[in-house]
């Protein structure tokens, strides 16, 4: 299976882009230079958000936003362990609806090692996200060695 395919794929399992501000949404996007991956995060966090960014203030919804796991360069890749691995509460909560809750849990379980189990991925961020309040959720960036970069932004209430 291509890269593109896995995207497609992923895409067809968790969504494509959106600003619906609710669900999860997945973006595909070139970021040159790996120090640029937590700002093209953050830019699709925004961009998922949508209105409602502006309607409750960035202080709210940057409240809630903070990188809680990166892969290692001599990290084996395994996103699902690497997911279930995380211990920061209220993001356990999430990887579960993430993994576990949706229609096909199998299907987006191997959805997500196609993308970010790659072996040309090299960089790989997850981060909590949310309003503060009800809103809560995760974003994955991948970012592989020729700088092509799959971002699944989830986000329920």
């Amino acid at each position: 299976m291509t890269r593109t395919d896995a995207n497609l794929n992923l895409q067809a399992i968790y969504g494509s882009p959106s600003q619906a501000g609710f669900g999860s949404a997945v973006f595909c996007d070139r970021v040159a230079r790996a120090e640029d991956l937590d700002a093209a995060a953050l830019k699709y966090y925004r961009h998922f958000v949508g209105a409602h960014w502006e309607q409750f203030g960035e202080d709210a919804w940057m409240s809630g936003w903070k990188p809680i796991y990166g892969r290692q360069a001599v990290d084996q890749p395994a996103i699902l362990t690497e997911l279930r691995g995380i211990t920061e509460r209220d993001a356990r909560a999430s990887v579960e609806l993430l993994l576990d809750t949706i229609d096909d849990p199998a299907a987006g379980q191997k959805a997500l090692s196609a993308v970010y189990d790659d072996a040309a991925v090299e960089n790989l961020q997850v981060y909590t996200l949310g309003d503060g309040a009800a809103m809560s959720g995760l974003l994955i960036a991948g970012r592989d060695r020729g700088g092509d970069a799959t971002f699944l932004v989830f986000l329920l209430d």
